[in-house]
């Protein structure tokens, strides 16, 4: 992002930018969680679901083209869903611990709240040859997830859960890209949780749209069943992907992750009978109260599905369990042993002909850093441009302004409080009365809420 201001001699902070500069602004799940780190190079951030709070922004936009920038900014705080970070002051104790979050003038609101769209899903206007997927059409299914496992961004952050109708929506939207493809795409966090599934998967069965090649994103578990497995083979599909986050049922209870044992052994019956090839299961390491145990009975899973189920090909993806803002697993830091655990999956599945995909550790303790940080890691990310994405530039460069040594980037010096140790980032488990960083910025879910949350799922 900064590079790309730089290509266009746009000014990097959002303070040196004058009347003449662009407005930047940026949006989407990671600002809208917390925008904290990236918020002096932002002038605005949209907060939600684009389809609510865009035209919106644009309009102001438009409106007030001839304004100066103040003005322009002042008008745009008015509309619910728009986050002005130059009108909010982090405030630090003589220790560089955030005490609170002030707006700078009384008529700016205290808090910015998520929006939510309640409208018509999204559906592909440009279908080519040169996207990530080439000529597939994508619809949206369902926005967000019922289920609320305790670590998931995807579905705290984007509550409530929503979905078309299939007869009015879905099938419309599905028919207007097949008259240019016949590569069809159901997106969604949990697709076959959306309630007239069965009646799209009876039409998408249809002899007359037999040449269609269709795709679904991750399914969950319990709702693999013959017909879907049937449809997906008829329709060109070889794989099919899970998540079972762990082999161990009470980690699952702790993330409320509610899926049994027997339900996994199921799905795979039902993929391997459908004519399926391949199945595809998510995991993750390091997840709160995690021990040893618990990976290994990830791994025993594993190999009892590939008993199970032989000639069924295997593959798990595994990440490091990261804390996100607005989930109630945001006061839990990154366990230091999960880089140990992942190496015991691999010695585990790899020699029986399991492909593990493992997550860069080193890659998710980046995550992690950007995830719970303030705004005082803006001058470590703005250090890192032009170098590598690795962890060890990340470090350097987080040494480096810690120090204050060897960067000119010291003009947010005197307002900010220097950089939080590393490992209390990263690594350590938050108590619930810390101020966070994102404590003014309102998700889906109450923060007291998301506290009863976290107690009841580790103790």
């Amino acid at each position: 992002m900064l590079e790309l201001l730089e290509q266009q001699r746009i000014p990097i902070w959002s303070h040196e930018r004058k009347n003449n500069d662009p407005i930047v602004f940026g949006g989407g799940a990671v600002l809208t969680a917390n925008p904290e780190p990236f918020a002096p190079f932002l002038d605005v951030v949209l907060m939600g679901d684009g389809e609510e709070v865009l035209p919106k922004f644009i309009e102001i936009i438009q409106e007030t083209k001839n304004e100066e920038k103040y003005f322009r900014l002042k008008e745009l705080a008015k509309i619910p869903g728009i986050y002005i970070p130059s009108f909010y002051k982090p405030i630090y104790n003589s220790d560089g611990q955030l005490l609170s979050i002030k707006t700078i003038e009384n008529d700016i609101p205290k808090s910015v709240s998520k929006q939510t769209w309640n409208g018509n899903l999204t559906h592909s206007q440009v279908i080519t040859p040169d996207a990530v997927w080439p000529n597939i059409h994508m619809v949206e299914v369902v926005r967000s997830c019922p289920e609320m496992c305790r670590f998931c961004l995807a579905s705290y952050l984007t509550l409530p859960f929503r979905y078309p109708s299939v007869t009015n929506e879905l099938i419309p939207a599905i028919e207007k890209g097949l008259k240019v493809t016949k590569r069809l795409g159901l997106l969604g966090a949990s697709v076959t949780q959306h309630p007239e599934f069965p009646d799209l998967i009876q039409w998408l069965n249809e002899d007359c749209l037999q040449e269609i090649r269709l795709s679904i994103s991750s399914v969950r578990a319990s709702t693999v069943n013959p017909e879907l497995t049937k449809v997906l083979k008829k329709h060109g599909s070889k794989s099919i992907t899970i998540a079972l986050e762990s082999g161990s049922e009470r980690l699952r209870n702790v993330i409320n992750k509610k899926l049994s044992t027997e339900e996994i052994f199921t799905a795979a019956k039902n993929a391997k009978e459908g004519g399926l090839k391949h199945l595809k299961l998510y995991g993750m390491v390091g997840i709160p109260t995690e021990s040893e145990e618990d990976v290994e009975e990830t791994a025993d899973l594993l190999l009892k599905i590939k008993q199970k189920t032989p000639g069924l090909r295997l593959t798990l993806g595994v990440s490091t369990f990261i804390p996100k803002a607005q989930t109630p697993f945001q006061w839990n830091g990154v366990q230091t042993d999960a880089q140990k655990r992942l190496k015991i999956l691999n010695k585990r599945l790899k020699p029986k002909g399991i492909e593990l995909r493992a997550e860069s550790y080193r890659l998710s303790l980046i995550q992690a850093l950007i995830s719970r940080s303030d705004r005082r890691l803006a001058r470590v990310i703005a250090l890192l441009r032009g170098t590598e994405n690795s962890l060890g530039e990340w470090k350097k460069a987080y040494k480096t302004i810690s120090e204050e040594e060897n960067t000119s980037l010291t003009t947010l010096k005197s307002t900010l409080a220097p950089l939080p140790r590393w490992e209390e980032v990263i690594h350590e488990n938050w108590q619930a009365e810390k101020v966070l960083p994102w404590t003014h910025l309102q998700g889906p879910v109450d923060e007291s809420l998301l506290i009863k949350h976290q107690k009841r799922s580790i103790t």
